[in-house]
């Protein structure tokens, strides 16, 4: 028999899971983290003996309150991330923790997606989408989670599981469950025999609908146990827990068309609507004026926002969507057609490139989370999602602008799916012991919108914020109705009790989180998760969101007093907080606020560093050169003795000195050091000098990949069992080929091999091309190794050293720089900045430069490519996959790639930060063998063989492998 996991009660594990992107906060008293079905069935039980309340907590992308508990509560995010791929993409399994962007990207090679498009994929789990039965810009109500839906398997509070996929479900519901069973025939018989209540529910689920339960269900489908199913969705987590589910998916049409209809007002955009509606397009987006003055503000908004005057303008983003290029160019100009009619403030320009059309869209579906990022301080944003006919938007509108302006809100916004009749509009509240002014709007708006026919949740689901207005919607049957249907699912009434139902009145105006100053890198932070699923620490300690809170909730206990838990925050944060962020700052790229949490941490990095550390690297910073060499020298020796000596060497200035001050010698260190960094020419000795060289100082410390080495210091092919793919020392399967065997007619992969340095050379001479390296290329580094630690001293005496030196050899800017070293090319794009000097990755310079002018004599047969952080931040990802692509014959980009943690240094002061980034990509990369394995940085390469076992090499290596 399973026991039920532990109970967390750790105060800093229950403030971390706490918070989510609602204005709510309640603190729960445990939490945990069950790891499978039968796990839960067990918390279950154990909750339904002791009458224990319980939440299930995902993805916390709600804004309804949803996620949230005083009593227990289980994360299912770190856990449940099944993605099986069935019928070549035509169906789909998956579990509650997965992310929406992650089944997307399973899918995206068969050309499929799931229906429900909300504009939190990023960080949204599946089982929030089934919880709140999401469904977005486009997916209105025919392609949201519950009409996609083709099976669920569940778990009821009794610890009975019901799977709808298996014959005979409905017969062992009525087996198992009796009472259950025949409570739904008669809910079923009461909703249909009674023709009130089938019109209300008819006319309620014809438009977007998530208040309450979905009790459509009660009419749609046949079986108890298909109602029940279908009654889960969109119940919050207060009927089951969802262990997995069959989605339909739907076709992805290859060819799209994106445009803006900017109408010198809100009422002309709402009027436009019904032309607009009838003209087909797939999505309709509103944004109103503020809404639009705020996405001007926004990294990466498109020209056809930046270049608009706004006054009082709104616009629609509209799409049109198809197979057939000639029949999309045809819908094009209708459109374009169309809309001459409408008196737009500006034409519109219908475009299908694809930079464009993305950077229209990542502005609208950011606009939440960076409206409220632009907040007054101190106070809250609050977004609420109503829906009403498409006839009377219009009218509503005008009525929501009049309650803005009755109640005091000034600058608030409007803006969502249109053609669905879908709004959103966001109020900046100061939230203190209550709000009497929210409360006296919040009843003025729930009378708008029902006077308008609508519903009051389309899409956020009923959560907190509108349980005390469900009967208002549905009246007291109905209502009863749902009463009923929770009772006889959870008659103790333990699955998060105050959701989508409550006796309280005033329960929206309970419980409301408080705001709470910290540093400014971070106070922006709207809590919304986002950048939780790209985080390397996020399955070890804290997620991003987590290292902000947490300083919050410090904070905010010290303010109330409580210097224990404080205290407790405090002392806890140090490891988990500090010294486990790689602060590589992905983070950034998926939070629609930029803030970038690594920031954060080097700057508490660099408060905590004492005069000595300090002294040390700015020494340090004066001497690269020596330290480099030094560097090399040690892994030269350390390399020619067996492994274990180096190892417990380390391991003892570990003890004395601390995780954080000394590495870890580890067996994907290579054993030798690497070359140093000589000035002089590079590439075709007569050519003409066409860009200043600085090759990284990394290539210097660690020499050359290697084939991976055992545990005991012994070459091997394979994996030796100390990384995170799961494989040991296995056998491989049938059809693969080990490491470093080759393809019939492909070039392999060397046991060994010069590095990139070497390879770039000869890549610039067959190009015919020169390259310079600077006179004291020795001495320069990036400064990512002073800055990364804090040392903002060493980092401006080293970026200086580096600004004069790159202004010289470059002429003033008249050459380009080119650095072999992803994170190092970052680095000196930020040292370069505002100097006009033109700083590349070599692996763009070559993508763009030498790869016209190379000839590959003989692909390699199939590559397996880790794309970085650093490739992420510098737009690079595209070169380094080209490159692979023009060398070799099969490329394979693992889904679950992400940053790997090893962060320089990083991964070898906390070896288990790598092991839990890498744990789901190195598991991908084991499924399958292939001749070469690249990325584009020397220490990622060492990161991803810790995890993989296998001997990553830089791109540009396995390029100059295949033009010899």
């Amino acid at each position: 028999m399973t026991v039920a996991p532990l109970l967390d009660t750790d105060v800093v594990a229950r403030h971390a899971l706490a918070h989510d992107a609602s204005h709510y906060l309640l603190l729960p008293e445990a939490v945990t983290s069950p790891t499978d079905e039968d796990s839960v069935v067990a918390l279950l039980r154990e909750a339904m003996s002791a009458r224990r309340p319980l939440t299930f907590r995902s993805g916390g992308t709600s804004l309804s309150g949803q996620a949230q508990s005083e009593a227990v509560l289980a994360d299912v995010r770190t856990h449940f991330r099944t993605v099986e791929v069935l019928d070549h993409g035509e169906r789909v399994r998956v579990g509650p923790g997965a992310t929406l962007r992650q089944v997307n990207a399973h899918l995206l090679r068969h050309m499929r997606r799931l229906g429900p498009d909300p504009a939190s994929e990023v960080a949204c789990t599946i089982g929030g989408v089934i919880a709140n039965n999401s469904s977005g810009m486009a997916a209105g109500i025919a392609e949201n989670s519950y009409r996609t839906l083709e099976s669920l398997r569940f778990v009821l509070p009794s610890g009975t599981i019901v799977d709808t996929g298996l014959e005979g479900a409905d017969a062992r519901l009525r087996r198992e469950e009796p009472d259950l069973h025949e409570g739904l025939v008669l809910l079923m018989r009461r909703v249909r025999d009674n023709a009130e209540s089938t019109r209300v529910i008819r006319e309620r689920f014809a438009l977007k609908n998530t208040m309450g339960y979905g009790i459509n269900a009660l009419l749609d489908f046949a079986t108890p146990a298909d109602v029940l199913a279908h009654l889960v969705v969109g119940s919050e987590g207060t009927l089951a827990f969802v262990s997995s589910a069959v989605f339909r998916t739907v076709p992805i049409q290859k060819h799209i068309t994106t445009g803006l209809l900017v109408l010198p007002s809100l009422e002309a955009a709402t009027a436009a609507l019904p032309e607009v509606v009838g003209a087909g397009f797939a999505t309709a987006e509103l944004m109103d004026a503020r809404s639009l003055i705020v996405a001007q503000g926004l990294a990466g908004a498109p020209q056809e926002i930046l270049g608009l005057d706004v006054e009082r303008h709104a616009a629609l983003l509209v799409e049109h969507r198809s197979d057939d290029p000639a029949e999309l160019a045809q819908r094009a100009a209708d459109a374009v057609g169309m809309s001459e009619g409408l008196g737009l403030s500006v034409p519109l320009e219908m475009t299908t490139d694809a930079a464009r059309r993305a950077a229209m869209w990542t502005t609208r579906k950011g606009l939440y989370a960076a409206i409220a990022g632009a907040r007054p301080a101190g106070s809250t944003a609050l977004l609420e999602d109503v829906v009403v006919p498409v006839p009377e938007l219009e009218a509503t509108c005008r009525g929501l602008q009049d309650l803005f302006d009755r109640h005091d809100y000034d600058e608030s916004v409007i803006f969502g799916h249109a053609k669905d009749g879908n709004i959103h509009f966001l109020l900046n509240e100061q939230l203190g012991e209550g709000s009497s002014r929210l409360e006296a709007f919040t009843q003025d708006m729930v009378e708008l919108v029902l006077d308008h026919g609508g519903n009051l949740k389309a899409e956020h689901g009923t959560g907190r914020v509108m349980a005390p207005f469900v009967e208002r919607q549905y009246g007291p049957e109905l209502y009863g109705v749902m009463r009923e249907l929770k009772a006889l699912v959870d008659p103790a009434g333990i699955l998060n009790p105050g959701v989508v139902l409550t006796n309280d009145a005033s329960a929206h105006m309970q419980n409301l989180k408080p705001v709470i100053e910290i540093e400014e890198e971070a106070d922006r932070c709207v809590e919304c998760g986002y950048c939780e699923p790209v985080c390397p620490s996020k399955d070890l300690t804290l997620t991003p969101r987590q290292r902000i809170v947490l300083r919050r909730d410090a904070n905010l206990a010290e303010q109330r007093g409580d210097l224990e838990t404080a205290a407790a925050i405090r002392t806890a944060y140090e490891y988990e907080g500090l010294e486990t962020c790689a602060v590589d700052g992905m983070c950034v790229t998926a939070c629609p606020v930029g803030i970038n949490t690594g920031d954060l941490v080097r700057r508490l990095r660099a408060e905590d560093a004492s005069a000595a550390p300090n002294a040390a690297w700015k020494a340090a910073a004066g001497n690269w050169d020596l330290l480099t060499r030094g560097a090399s020298a040690a892994m030269s020796m350390a390399g020619a003795l067996p492994q274990m000596l180096p190892r417990a060497a380390t391991e003892v200035g570990r003890a004395v000195l601390g995780t954080d001050v000394v590495p870890q010698y580890r067996s994907e260190l290579p054993r030798r050091g690497g070359s140093v960094r000589r000035a002089g020419g590079r590439g075709r000795a007569s050519a003409d000098v066409g860009a200043v060289y600085l090759p990284a100082c990394v290539h210097t410390m660690f020499g050359a990949a290697e084939e991976p080495r055992s545990s005991d210091g012994a070459v091997s092919g394979g994996c030796g069992g100390d990384c995170a793919c799961g494989s040991g020392n296995r056998a491989t399967s049938s059809g693969s080929m080990p490491s470093g065997s080759v393809s019939s007619g492909s070039t392999p992969a060397p046991t060994t091999a010069a590095g990139v340095p070497a390879a770039l050379d000869l890549l610039a001479q067959r190009a015919g091309m020169r390259l310079a390296v600077p006179d004291d290329a020795a001495s320069l580094c990036c400064g990512t190794p002073f800055s990364s630690k804090g040392m903002t001293g060493a980092k401006e005496q080293m970026r200086e050293q580096v600004r004069a030196a790159l202004l010289a050899a470059s002429r003033d800017g008249e050459l380009p720089v080119i650095v072999d070293a992803s994170s190092c090319t970052e680095g000196i794009h930020q040292a370069m900045e505002g100097t006009g000097v033109a700083v590349l990755d070599a692996i763009t310079y070559v993508r763009r430069h030498l790869l016209p002018e190379l000839s590959v004599r003989e692909p390699a047969g199939s590559v397996t490519v880790h794309p970085t952080c650093s490739t992420t931040h510098l737009g690079a990802t595209d070169d380094l996959i080209a490159i692979a692509e023009a060398a070799a014959r099969d490329v394979v980009v693992p889904v679950d790639w992400g940053c790997c943690g090893y962060a320089g240094d990083r991964g070898m002061l906390h070896p288990e930060l790598t092991a839990s980034a890498t744990r789901a990509e190195a598991a991908e990369v084991a499924q399958r063998e292939t001749d070469w394995y690249v990325s584009s940085n020397r220490t990622c390469e060492l990161g991803m063989q810790a995890a993989t076992g296998k001997p990553y090499r830089h791109v540009l290596e396995l390029l100059e492998a295949v033009t010899r």
